[in-house]
């Protein structure tokens, strides 16, 4: 999943090409996403293959609220945000249906984060990630991050620990048991990425 898509329109062939592609991985799932609309925002939602896209309305374009694929301008909406969902293991207990994401797990085996020049810091300039990457892997590979959160409360009713590199234009939410409670950020070196969000670089 590369920050090159970002820009894009809804129908430019890379972007195409790159969702195709995933969808062959997963040769049973229908390849047409849910549309989310809004005046501000439109977000494509490609459940099957973990990947929701959202496009920034451009040139004074604003977006009903409910509309259909078809009745979207791609020529006035930019590819703005690239969330890519994982499946880490699940938490201890039974999980509730309110809990469980409609998100099935990003199909491709791995894919490369592009990292920007860090002066003095030197490191490279992709980093792979997998299914089972850890907090500690991002850490090791992409420094310590610009922002992080998350983590406080019961392990039941808290959000899992977040990592943000604002200038590499990526955030990484964790999942499992590691990621919640009051030693999440003792455990969470251990946790496994959930969601990875990709933006433009600040």
């Amino acid at each position: 999943m590369s920050h090159s898509l970002l820009g894009l329109h809804p129908s430019d062939e890379p972007l195409l090409a790159h969702v195709q592609q995933l969808y062959s991985l997963v040769p049973s799932a229908s390849t047409i996403p849910e549309v989310k609309s809004y005046p501000d925002a439109v977000y494509l939602n490609h459940f099957p293959v973990g990947l929701s896209l959202l496009f920034k309305p451009v040139n004074g374009y604003k977006p009903k609220t409910g509309l259909r694929r078809e009745e979207l301008d791609d020529a006035a909406l930019v590819l703005d945000g690239i969330d890519v969902y994982n499946n880490p293991p699940p938490n201890s207990g039974a999980a509730t249906a309110k809990h469980k994401s409609p998100y099935a797990p990003y199909p491709s085996a791995a894919f490369a984060l592009q990292l920007v020049e860090t002066p003095g810091k030197p490191r490279a300039a992709v980093m792979q990630v997998t299914p089972i990457t850890t907090g500690k892997e991002f850490v090791a590979a992409m420094g310590e991050p610009d922002r992080k959160g998350g983590g406080a409360g019961p392990s039941s009713g808290s959000i899992g620990i977040w990592c943000e590199w604002s200038k590499d234009g990526v955030m990484v939410e964790f999942g499992g048991d590691e990621s919640r409670g009051p030693q999440a950020w003792e455990k969470g070196k251990d946790a496994i990425w959930k969601i990875i969000s990709i933006f433009p670089p600040a």
